[in-house]
């Protein structure tokens, strides 16, 4: 018989395995303890830039944007125009009916979206369809004719991005609505000449009239046959211009298609009488003020409310007409855009100016800008009771009329002193914790460094004998 080996069931182990086993197991415990436990990777938070197009204005910016933004509204006011301001935020339809749908404002360029109450919005691409919308509304027409705004304020275009040339920019407009009369017109582009003048900027004027919705249309008839010939040297855009709205023909800044303007019909030469006598006037006035212009027989500007006069202020460069920058502003007559927002036939006028173009200029001519207000005095305070009794005094200064400056973050008064020298005030006040008990404040004249002490309830007194109030 085969022999069979039989299983044998695991002998226990001896005493000193099980020692070593445990030392073992133990051993392993410890080593998973004692390493090091694994931190998380937390992720750096984002940093935010400004969109593309968008631009942060700085305080070293700041005093170019007031200097401009106060000069032409003291122009403004003297000439009787009125502060007006509309909403950033407006119907899409207002601007689809103002601006004409085939421009490339409306149909490139706008910031359009359905909000959440299901209606359908923009951020404004020019105001002055806000103004008159507002004209509308509020039945200005009632009021004495002609109503004159300005406004300042950002506009929004979906544009490529270039100096000058942002998605986020600023404008400066007048509108004058109800008044038919060729002075309105000249009046304005002497406004802006004039403004642009005490700037320090010079500039060329070009003018032009694209006479009414009447005269117009035995003009385009002619446009048309004049570019139907070229139709394949013209750009995509142009093609459909052709078709929808031919006067854009003459806008369009492809080089290809700017061949074409010199030999193309004139407008003024398809004026009725109407707008001819009213185009005559426009210069005769400007001619009379000595404003020099150029004519330009093709210009039409860029917008569908535009009827008889329209103009754009170029920086007057050396290198001449053909290499100029794009324009400051400009404007024109719009007498059927009332109508065609709900109201009554009403002729109106109006300009716009890029507040970041007329920066730019100001900037590359070197031209020297004033420098804001400077503070009068700076407070210095130390100690935390003088810090409290001090924010009573910096009100009534301020009451008073002075401009006063402090710092309650820096708490040596060699740092406060080194401020006031920076601000390139006259006097510092230095108010102590000795000041507070004793009632008084010192006075310190900065440039020669000569100091006194006064009663603390004279200090508005005593500051007003010392300091000339402008």
């Amino acid at each position: 018989m085969p022999k069979i080996k039989l299983k044998m069931k695991n002998k226990k182990p001896a005493k000193e395995d099980i020692q070593k086993m445990k030392k073992e197991k133990a051993a392993k415990v410890q080593s998973k303890v004692e390493q090091p436990i694994k931190e998380k990777k937390i992720k750096a938070p984002r940093s935010f830039q400004t969109l593309k197009g968008m631009k942060d204005i700085l305080a070293s910016e700041n005093k170019y944007w007031e200097y401009v933004k106060t000069k032409a509204k003291n122009f403004a006011l003297n000439y009787g125009y009125e502060s007006i301001e509309t909403p950033i935020l407006e119907e899409t339809a207002l601007f689809n009916r103002a601006v004409g749908n085939e421009t490339d404002i409306v149909s490139k360029e706008m910031f359009s979206f359905v909000d959440q109450g299901e209606e359908n919005v923009c951020l404004r691409p020019e105001a002055t369809a806000s103004v008159v919308r507002s004209y509308v509304q509020h039945g200005m027409l009632n009021l004495p004719q002609p109503v004159k705004f300005f406004y300042f304020g950002p506009m929004f275009r979906y544009d490529r991005p270039q100096a000058g040339r942002l998605r986020m920019f600023h404008q400066i407009g007048l509108e004058a609505i109800g008044e038919e009369s060729p002075i309105i017109d000249a009046e304005i582009i002497f406004f802006v000449y004039n403004f642009l003048k005490d700037l320090g900027l010079k500039t060329v004027i070009e003018i032009n009239s694209i006479g009414c919705p009447k005269c117009r249309e035995a003009y385009k008839t002619k446009l048309i046959n004049y570019y139907r010939d070229r139709k394949s040297g013209l750009c995509e855009d142009c093609q459909k211009r052709l078709v929808k709205n031919p006067l854009r023909l003459l806008d369009c800044k492809e080089e290809g298609c700017q061949a074409y303007k010199e030999d193309a019909p004139q407008i003024v030469d398809w004026l009725c009488d109407e707008c001819k006598n009213h185009f005559v006037g426009v210069l005769e006035y400007l001619d009379e003020s000595g404003v020099i212009y150029n004519l330009n027989p093709r210009l039409v500007r860029g917008l569908d409310y535009y009827t008889k006069t329209v103009f754009e202020f170029f920086p007057d460069n050396a290198d001449g007409v053909e290499k100029r920058q794009d324009a400051l502003g400009g404007g024109g007559r719009y007498d059927g855009l009332v109508e065609y927002l709900g109201g009554r036939p009403t002729p109106a006028c109006g300009v716009a100016l890029g507040l970041e173009r007329i920066i730019l200029k100001l900037k590359e001519n070197n031209i020297e800008i004033p420098a804001l207000r400077k503070p009068d005095i700076f407070l210095a305070q130390l100690g935390e009771q003088a810090r409290k009794k001090s924010f009573i005094l910096i009100e009534e200064l301020r009451k008073s009329g002075f401009y006063v400056v402090h710092s309650c973050s820096k708490k040596g008064l060699k740092k406060q002193l080194e401020m006031a020298n920076k601000d390139g005030v006259k006097y510092t006040l230095i108010l102590g914790q000795k000041e507070v008990i004793d009632g008084t404040i010192i006075v310190r004249e900065m440039e020669g460094g000569a100091q006194e002490i006064v009663d603390f309830n004279k200090t508005v007194q005593e500051m007003k004998k010392k300091i000339i109030l402008q």
